[in-house]
């Protein structure tokens, strides 16, 4: 295995509530009210629909509202993995995940691993440049029991909703969650801040029609079935997390510069992350270009941070 290089479930399509559009001359990220599953092969118009998504929106009379799924792992941090992220939007390269308690960070010294005080009270964070980025993987169908579909949220309803329901169907199945008959499902709510208009977020549930105990009987008899022909899930799940940690963030840059478009838009009368000013206290570096990057100012955060820590002494 390669150090250094994070090993995550293999991919076969991407699952979305929203696009990119291009408006006045910019890409911007578009909501919507359904799902859409695509492919990983992206032209001028966009990512081409997944063979899937025609025959859901055919069974469902035109829109995606849920998707019959399945997990890949019993442990639910291994198939939704949501953290604090930050990138550099002149290079996309991740450049600090963390976890409201640690995080690592790319430094003039390498990966570091420091406190995390959470975008609010963390400095590098102003403008919106941190905010909390999940990635779930569920598999759709039988063709390729570990091939599976990403679906990539920055919204706090998913995020917690989704944390909430795999670690209560992990509890109520007596660790069987990759045996469980499982649905992606859209809801709508109103918010304040939303001034009446809904806003989609993503719950995962029973599928329909099963009632809570139909659902578990399944999930035993496809235990019982796995293991008499030799599947291992629990060998499954550790090299599962062995591939995670093997690398320090999981998005590689050509992911990175993705997930930016679609979930770290520009902001309007605001410049890219790459222009934002130094925040006090960074020191007097005179920027590249003018403009110092998001790892210019991280860079700069370490030096000071290490400059006012105590010597080390015996």
């Amino acid at each position: 295995m390669i150090k250094g290089l994070a090993i995550t479930p293999p991919v076969l399509g991407r699952i979305s509530i929203g696009k990119v559009i291009e408006k006045n001359g910019k890409r911007l990220p578009e909501k919507d009210d359904q799902f859409t599953i695509t492919s990983q092969v992206q032209t001028r118009d966009g990512w081409l629909a997944h063979p899937l998504d025609e025959q859901l929106r055919k069974d469902q009379g035109g829109k995606i509202r849920s998707i019959p799924v399945r997990l890949l792992f019993n442990e639910p941090e291994l198939n939704f993995r949501a953290e604090y992220s930050l990138f550099d939007r002149s290079s996309g390269r991740p450049l600090c995940v963390g976890n409201g308690e640690t995080c690592k960070r790319s430094t003039s010294d390498g990966i570091q691993s420091q406190l995390c005080p959470s975008p609010d009270g963390c400095p590098l964070a102003q403008g919106g440049n941190c905010k909390p980025y999940g990635r779930l993987n569920v598999v759709i169908g039988d063709d390729d029991p570990l091939g599976s579909f990403v679906f990539r949220t920055t919204g706090y309803n998913s995020i917690r909703t989704l944390s909430a329901r795999l670690s209560y169907w992990q509890a109520l199945s007596g660790d069987r969650l990759a045996c469980l008959p499982l649905e992606l499902r859209l809801r709508g709510k109103s918010t304040r801040q939303s001034h009446g208009t809904p806003i989609y977020y993503v719950d995962l549930t029973l599928r329909s029609g099963l009632s809570l105990e139909e659902a578990l009987q399944q999930a035993q008899q496809l235990e019982q079935t796995r293991q008499a022909a030799g599947f291992d899930q629990q060998a499954l799940d550790t090299a599962a997390q062995q591939g995670l940690i093997n690398g320090a963030f999981e998005d590689s840059e050509e992911d990175a510069h993705q997930v930016l478009e679609e979930f770290y838009p520009v902001t309007a009368g605001a410049d890219s992350a790459s222009s934002s000013p130094s925040p006090q206290g960074y020191g007097n570096r005179k920027p590249r270009n003018g403009k110092p990057t998001l790892h210019d100012l991280i860079l700069e955060r370490s030096h000071h941070l290490q400059s006012e820590a105590p010597n080390a002494g015996p």
